[in-house]
């Protein structure tokens, strides 16, 4: 069957799905297997639960009207996606960067919808079968989508690029994250710029920061539309305040206060309003989008239990974002500050010294107590006794957290996503 007959019978169905426990009334299944699963065995239930027909590449399962057997389910998906994009022809912004994709995606998602209907990516599902679930969640109704794209190695955001077609693009920054895959800092550098690269080819429109310097030089031969802080000559003029507790900016004399912590979430919030700015939202109508996100899924969330004030960033660390957030937990203007710091992973042959590097930093910093947890940071050498060393989560809870009585304190819960950090909030 070709693309063509397939997305023909796509658009007669309610969405596209590859977990039948999801499945609605109509769905298109796809049958993608991995490394512990075989979709194709699950084919069947999928149409038993509602699905209109699936996507097969096996033809042991070939056994009903409505399954559809191709060479590569993965490929047909991603095949489809473009297709789709293609057909309903709707503008697309794609964002990637080391630190604050999401964050950034759902603040831009929340301004352009105060004047759009917007579809952007769900949660996180970023890579090489969440942006083609995305695009295909797009219908005729869709004004503008927003597409994030995560990577871990080069090659990857070309890929993605390749699949959606973005009209727009813009990068978060370029953090010390998935060095293992990328090969560096430079690697990580190269890897997201191949977003830069398929705008610029392409004669699309960049986003810049202004003020970032790697974006600046990057983006010298592409249509750009930066901000920035005042008296610059940028496109648009947007000033940090401050971020004491919440991150305070300022746009044509608007002061627009957020519910974000941390002077790093500055540059997400002022993507967010130049974005609006440039799609022409109204000023008050960003203020407000803004002044109305309320972060979740962990990522610096504030949370008051009993006494205690916890900012819960524990959806994903690496040595720029943890860096970052240590420096905003020492501003805090609370009493007694602990921190519960846990692995950062997939920094390859870098995860020593960034493990050092960050246990020192922390320790340096005006915070009463640090808590290191898991395999790499159990083996740093720790000379302070403000600092506590355990193997594993359940080392932490069974030799400290079960036997500490914490009250009236700042807490700060970071770590990578297998640490699953916010498991401290069930003792706290």
């Amino acid at each position: 069957m070709k693309i063509e007959q397939l997305h023909e019978l796509f658009l007669q169905c309610s969405s596209a799905c590859t977990d039948t426990r999801k499945i609605k009334q109509n769905d298109l299944f796809f049958a993608l297997k991995g490394g512990n699963f075989n979709g194709n065995e699950y084919a069947e239930l999928a149409l038993k639960n509602g699905a209109k027909y699936a996507i097969i590449d096996d033809v042991l399962f070939n056994t009903s009207p409505k399954t559809i057997l191709v060479k590569n389910v993965l490929e047909t998906l991603q095949k489809l996606a473009s297709y789709h994009r293609s057909y309903l022809n709707t503008p697309i912004i794609a964002l990637t960067g080391s630190n604050g994709k999401t964050t950034t995606k759902e603040l831009i998602n929340a301004t352009l919808s105060q004047k759009y209907k917007t579809t952007a990516t769900i949660g996180n599902l970023n890579n090489h079968i969440g942006v083609p679930l995305t695009l295909l969640s797009m219908t005729n109704n869709t004004e503008i989508g927003i597409v994030e794209m995560g990577a871990n190695h080069q090659k990857e955001i070309a890929f993605l690029c390749n699949i959606a077609k973005p009209d727009y693009g813009y990068i978060t920054n370029f953090g010390k994250a998935h060095l293992e895959g990328f090969g560096g800092i430079e690697g990580v550098i190269k890897g997201k710029s191949e977003m830069y690269d398929f705008l610029i080819n392409n004669h699309r429109t960049v986003f810049v920061n202004g003020n970032d310097s790697i974006q600046t030089n990057k983006t010298k031969n592409a249509n750009t539309f930066v901000f920035g802080k005042k008296n610059h000559g940028f496109d648009i003029d947007i000033n940090f305040i401050e971020a004491l507790p919440f991150v305070k900016s300022e746009y044509n004399e608007l002061e627009i206060e957020s519910q974000l912590i941390g002077d790093y979430n500055f540059n997400n919030i002022a993507a967010a309003i130049a974005i609006g700015n440039y799609f022409k939202v109204e000023d008050n109508d960003i203020k407000t989008a803004i002044e109305n996100y309320t972060p979740v899924n962990n990522r610096s969330q504030i949370i008051q239990k009993d006494t205690n004030r916890i900012i819960l960033d524990a959806y994903n660390a690496n040595p720029t974002s943890m860096r970052a957030a240590l420096l905003n937990f020492e501003k805090q203007p609370n009493s007694k500050k602990i921190a519960f710091i846990g692995d950062m992973f997939e920094l390859g042959k870098e995860a020593k010294n960034e493990h050092q590097n960050m246990a020192d930093f922390a320790i340096s910093l005006n915070i009463d107590q640090v808590i290191l947890i898991g395999e790499n940071f159990f083996k740093t050498e720790i000379k302070s006794d403000r600092a506590k060393q355990f193997i594993s989560f359940e080392d932490f809870k069974d030799n400290w957290l079960n036997n500490s009585k914490i009250k009236n304190v700042s807490i700060l819960i970071k770590g990578s996503r297998g640490m699953a950090l916010e498991r401290v909030l069930e003792f706290i």
